[in-house]
Order: structure tokens, then sequence, then C-alpha cells
């Protein structure tokens, strides 16, 4: 099938792989522009742009470039960006979007499931439409979140049983999507001030929140990040963590070279 794609992050790396692997033509690859890193004015290119050229494939940072070049089909993968109407109107879509439908549409499924507590997911082809994450879906599967699932962990196993469920559809034909059915709820993007620990909360929960990925504290006045930890008889124990302008550490070293005093503890 002729194909035009439209990804950006790491995570939309192995649908175009995949895709490539099992001789679609893609011809062309649509991703965010080049950002500028540093004070050297030196850009960097997206992920999907990378793997774009490391697979011979031509890239645009333009939407309306994938108009008129015969394509059947547009994939979506984690984009971020808006689909405009009259692209739609002439070229169909598919999106891989990484939960159970209408459950976490929206920006951030991944990290929002796993902050609510959900014990199963999903990743799902479906239908792009001009609403956000409304169209049918064309064929889904569940995965499930165990108890001490992290947010990269069920990223990556959603990306790649995603990669292999677009392969499966478009070979199988589209067919006729099916509609949504239950009430929508959202995944609006994390916001770094819902990442601070509130101790207050019950461990459970600032578990989840550490293995979401990004959650932080301050100790002695500094910003602290706690990048995995432990529940042990009813207690958060930190295991990896990051005190301000080090590398990750092992909790137990950086106690060694802290000494906390008895009682101190995170702010």
């Amino acid at each position: 099938m002729r194909l035009v794609y439209l990804g950006t992050p790491e995570m939309a790396v192995p649908p175009l792989e995949a895709l490539v692997a099992a001789g679609h033509e893609v011809a062309l690859v649509v991703t965010r522009t080049d950002k500028r890193r540093g004070r050297g004015g030196h850009t960097s290119p997206s992920p999907v742009k990378e793997a774009a050229v490391r697979l011979g494939l031509p890239v645009s940072h333009t939407v309306d470039d994938v108009l008129g070049l015969g394509a059947e089909l547009g994939v979506v993968v984690a984009f971020g960006q808006i689909i405009r109407p009259h692209v739609l109107a002439e070229l169909p879509m598919v999106n891989l979007h990484f939960s159970l439908l209408p459950r976490w549409r929206g920006a951030a499924p991944v990290e929002r499931a796993l902050l609510a507590g959900d014990d199963v997911t999903g990743v799902g082809v479906m239908a792009v439409e001009e609403g956000l994450d409304t169209g049918g879906v064309y064929a889904q599967i569940e995965v499930p979140i165990g108890p001490a699932t992290t947010a990269d962990e069920l990223r990556t196993e959603l990306v790649d049983r995603g990669a292999e469920l677009l392969i499966d559809t478009l070979d199988a034909g589209l067919g006729t999507p099916v509609e949504q059915v239950g009430t929508p709820v959202y995944a609006a993007k994390i916001d770094p001030a819902e990442l601070r620990i509130d101790w207050s909360r019950p461990v459970e929960e600032i578990d989840r929140l550490i293995r979401a990925g990004g959650a932080w504290t301050t100790f002695r006045g500094d910003r602290f990040k706690i990048h995995a930890a432990e529940i042990i008889d009813g207690e958060l124990v930190p295991t990896i963590v990051q005190p301000a302008g080090k590398p990750r550490m092992d909790a137990h070293a950086w106690r060694n070279g802290a000494r906390p005093a008895d009682g101190e503890w995170f702010e």
C-alpha cells in the first residue's frame, strides 16, 4: 500500500520501521521541524526524521505536502499536530492510539492510565477525524498494567504490540470502523507541577506518580527527583534518586553521602 506517515517522537519510530519491513511504500514522512539545541545554533531532528533518513524516505515538515502524492492512506502515530479538514477530505488517515478509547483521548494516555491506577489499557487503530481522538476504531487489543509497571515499560509494550496490530489491520483491510462506546475521558498533557510529590497522599498514589516518570520533591531546599521506589511494610522507600545537579544514583549511596539527620525527610 502507498502510504504517508506522520509522527515525531521515539515511540513513533517502531511503527514506521514495521511498515517499511512489511513492504508498504512510504511516499513521505511528515514530522516536526528540527529543534535548536544549545548556544551554537545547532539543530537536531526528531527521532522519526532520523529514522526516515536512515530508511531512505523523503521527509517534510508540512502536512499539506501529503496531498497530490497518490497515497492511499495516511498513518499517524504521536504526531502532535492538528490535521486540517481539507487534508482529511482528500486523504483518509488512521491513527495508532495508545489507550482503549474513548478512555484517555488526548496527549498523555499512557501516563494518565498509570496515574489513575488502571489495571488495563490498550492500543488501537482508529480513523482520524477532525475531533480529538473521536474516530471509529478498526481494531484494538488490551494490555495489562502490572502493579510495578513503569510508564516507560508500558509505552514500550504498547508500541511493540501496536506496530504488530497496525500491520495486521492493514494486511486484513480496514473495513468499517466501530463507533466508540462509553464516556470519554481526556488525557491532558502532564504539567510538571503535577509531578511534585505530596507526601501526605497514600503511598500507592505516590508510587504510581514515580512510575509515571518525572516525579520530584525537594531536599534541603533543592529540587530532588525520585526515579524508582518500593513499598515496604506500607512505607515508600526510594531506590533510584537524582539530587539537583547530579546524575541518577542508588538511593543508599546518596544517603551515605548526604547523611540525613534523624527525622530529616523530603519537603
